[in-house]
């Protein structure tokens, strides 16, 4: 089975023009009321089923378009009504596509909320609509404001009642205000903050079982890694500069570091998605977190739903790239296709076996 964990709903115009009215009126008018027949869903659904089916994907996860969270608008319950509203017409989405699609609930990451107050929801999407993850926003100010990185304790509320469910969310920023980058180097940035925030800070020894997927291969930080192994070990060691240590010193430094967690290591504390769109940078990706911390994902369709002029292959084709990796083994690409979605969105699926 081929689960691709990194999809987007394909939602009829309706929803956005819904997102439209609430802006409109800043919430004025109560909810508004959003109305999409079953006909409209089936026909927004089949065109994109047919995609999936096209480049062999058997299963897709599906969650809120990041572009349309609208985290930063105000006041904030329309953040909290679209967010509803969008849940609603994914758990419809999941339950006509005859299996193909599960749902990741979108959670309302308003200004002035904390959150704690998103857990609400994120029990919604669980017990109500049967979602198997949320999606969640490194940086739900949208480079507006400054809101603490995901390795600050006021992300654990939010932590502790997803390691209580055995609910894991996708890491994946929403919309960018600032002006200063575009939307997708805004997503990078955004990811590579997350990933140093998360695995420099104490979240993984308060909370050992949770599951955090980072979506595009992890941002940045794959990638530069010597950079980063190299301030790993700088905070750890002697102010003295290595060059001027006694060969005894260098080995009783090597000692004393043999029981600091490396930064490989505390990569491994997290998942990553393989939506990178080139085979190069999914290579590195494997080599440095392994093949069981990586979950096929595509996000077709999306950003990469472009055709590459030198191979005619669109670039979020990547079930041939991952096949066509050498170095992995028969149960590497299991592990990549389906396995660890499986161990690691432990709703998904009635048979875990």
């Amino acid at each position: 089975m081929i689960v691709d964990v990194h999809g987007h709903t394909v939602a009829p115009p309706e929803l956005y023009e819904y997102a439209l009215r609430l802006l409109a009126s800043r919430g004025s008018h109560g909810r508004a009321g959003l109305k999409i027949s079953d006909d409209r869903l089936e026909a927004s659904l089949g065109p994109f089923l047919e995609m999936l089916e096209a480049v062999g994907t058997d299963v897709q996860f599906i969650s809120p378009r990041p572009f349309a969270t609208m985290h930063a608008e105000r006041p904030a319950k329309v953040v909290t009504w679209m967010t509803e509203a969008t849940n609603d017409v994914i758990a419809r989405q999941v339950a006509l596509a005859g299996g193909r699609l599960r749902g990741i609930g979108g959670l309302p990451q308003a200004p002035g909320t904390t959150p704690g107050d998103w857990v609400a929801e994120m029990d919604r999407c669980v017990d109500e609509l049967g979602f198997v993850g949320v999606l969640l926003n490194p940086d739900p100010a949208e480079g507006v404001d400054q809101l603490p990185p995901m390795g600050d304790e006021w992300w654990y509320p939010l932590y502790e009642a997803m390691v209580e469910r055995d609910l894991p969310a996708i890491v994946h920023p929403g919309g960018n205000r600032n002006g200063r980058e575009s939307y997708s180097s805004h997503f990078i940035t955004e990811e590579s903050i997350a990933v140093l925030s998360l695995i420099d800070g104490k979240v993984f020894e308060r909370f050992p079982g949770l599951k955090l997927v980072i979506c595009h291969g992890g941002g940045s930080v794959p990638y530069q890694v010597g950079r980063w192994r190299a301030l790993r070990w700088r905070h750890w060691r002697p102010a003295l500069d290595m060059r001027e240590l006694s060969r005894q010193d260098t080995d009783q430094l090597r000692s004393k570091l043999a029981d600091v967690e490396s930064f490989d290591a505390s990569l491994r504390h997290l998942y990553f998605d393989t939506v990178l769109y080139n085979r190069e940078s999914i290579e590195l990706l494997l080599k440095i977190v392994g093949a069981d911390r990586c979950l096929f994902g595509t996000e077709l369709p999306g950003t990469g739903s472009s055709v590459d002029p030198g191979t005619g292959r669109w670039l979020d084709d990547l079930k041939p790239v991952i096949e066509e990796i050498d170095f992995l083994t028969d149960i590497d690409r299991e592990s990549i296709f389906e396995g660890n979605a499986r161990s690691v969105f432990t709703r998904a699926f009635d048979d875990q076996s």
